[in-house]
């Protein structure tokens, strides 16, 4: 029986930025299986396959990393996770989830990607993409608070992992890939660029506030320059 550690590290967030000349993304922590984002879009697994039921995200070069529950020496589940999540192991081992890496391709850009990452290890890595076009590669070992020592009970090693564009940044493609046994996540979750940009209505209703400012302003100034006259 695996002892069971508390994660009630409830309000803490951890951050880190990252930066290259052609991109910058915030990397952050949160406690608990699900993400932080209120609106994001989660896939969950639940249903035994890598299928957005949102229809936004692809899953492929998907084999047998479907999986749940532990299994010595192959996967564990996530601390606290009961549900189907996926695994991925290195190619040529005989293990579950043996191919290599996954692909996500969104069908639209993204500006925010989420996961609950079970067991981390430095060899765990999840590469951001636009198009063929490389932002930005993490491992477990850049995860902020994280030690990715691959604990199936240590809340050190059991977090879920936010990646955040920096303004007006965007990406489409995220592959997630490991060296070793294994890179276990569930809950995936993600946020449409263009959603976080306001409505046209919400947008001319801004300009309409503003407009009147001005004319008042202008009505204010006729008013005292005809008083000084």
């Amino acid at each position: 029986m695996l002892q069971k550690i508390s994660l009630a590290l409830l309000g803490t967030t951890a951050v880190v930025m990252s930066a290259n000349p052609a991109s910058a993304f915030t990397l952050q922590v949160n406690t608990g299986p699900f993400s932080s984002y209120a609106d994001a879009k989660t896939v969950t697994f639940d249903d035994g396959t890598a299928n957005d039921p949102n229809g936004f995200v692809t899953y492929s070069n998907i084999t047998t990393n479907i999986v749940q529950g532990s299994k010595d020496s192959q996967y564990a589940s996530p601390y606290g996770d009961n549900t189907n999540f996926l695994t991925i192991a290195p190619k040529n081992t005989a293990v579950a989830g043996n191919s290599g890496f996954v692909n996500l391709n969104f069908k639209e850009a993204v500006n925010y990607f989420g996961f609950y990452a079970g067991s981390l290890d430095s060899y765990n890595y999840f590469d951001i993409y636009n198009g063929d076009k490389l932002l930005k590669s993490f491992s477990g070992a850049n995860v902020p608070t994280a030690i990715a020592n691959g604990s199936w009970t240590s809340s050190d090693a059991n977090k879920f992992i936010n990646i955040v564009a920096d303004t007006g940044e965007t990406f489409n493609r995220v592959v997630m890939r490991s060296d070793g046994v294994a890179f276990e996540t569930d809950n995936h979750a993600y946020r449409l660029a263009n959603k976080s940009v306001p409505e046209p209505n919400a947008m001319l209703g801004v300009l309409a506030i503003g407009a009147c400012g001005m004319m008042s302003l202008f009505k204010r100034s006729q008013h005292k320059a005809t008083v000084k006259a």
